[in-house]
């Protein structure tokens, strides 16, 4: 598990959003768990709750991406990602996280990078119920070539201008080093990012510079 220090999430903001879901969802109180693991305890008795239904109301939407994003360990945040992708569609999942990247904080923002791998979870209509009536989903709810731009954008947008190193760091390296990932509005925006991070006095930083540049186009 991601240690609180290294997410750069305070538990208290965790167990808040957690509980709040527990609360939405009527599971009662947990108080047997060691200390320190309340927040984790909580997230494993939604979890099923969660997936099993077969629709969320519009109202727990934003609740539920405020765990995904909250949920300091990379490993379980899917645990309220994939639920939403499957009521509300990955579209509108994936268009959240960016809001996320643009505008969140610090933490957010991290949240929302351990959160965007999650959203591409394969999706089964014998996984959950929410997936559509009689196996059928509406393809518009999974659609995602433009928000996958916007979160391309979003990406070198921070690295342009987040002022923690951390941040900088971890936002560029998340970034696909192919050329052919980023399409043509975003090229401009792609060189002024290479050519910050070929200078950049991070070595990880212009490996990355190095290995987009000998990417392809």
């Amino acid at each position: 598990m991601a240690d609180d220090e290294q997410s750069g999430v305070e538990p208290c903001s965790f167990l808040t959003c957690v509980t709040e879901m527990a609360q939405l969802l009527g599971v009662g109180d947990v108080t047997m768990e060691p200390k320190g693991q309340h927040a984790r305890h909580l997230a494993h008795a939604v979890r099923r709750p969660l997936l099993e239904r077969a629709s969320l109301p519009e109202e727990w939407f934003a609740p539920l991406m405020a765990a995904a994003v909250h949920d300091p360990d990379p490993s379980f945040c899917r645990w309220f990602v994939e639920p939403a992708v499957y009521a509300f569609g990955r579209r509108r999942v994936m268009a959240a996280l960016v809001d996320y990247l643009r505008v969140g904080t610090d933490a957010e923002r991290a949240g929302a990078m351990r959160a965007w791998y999650s959203a591409h979870v394969p999706l089964r209509a014998d996984r959950s119920p929410a997936y559509g009536p009689g196996g059928v989903r509406d393809p518009a709810l999974d659609e995602t070539q433009d928000v996958k731009a916007a979160w391309l954008e979003a990406s070198m947008q921070v690295f342009a201008e987040a002022t923690d190193p951390q941040m900088r760091h971890r936002v560029l390296l998340d970034l696909p080093t192919s050329r052919a990932a980023y399409p043509p509005p975003l090229h401009e925006l792609l060189e002024s990012t290479l050519a910050s991070a070929r200078a950049h006095p991070d070595p990880y930083l212009r490996r990355w510079a190095a290995a987009t540049d000998h990417g392809g186009v």
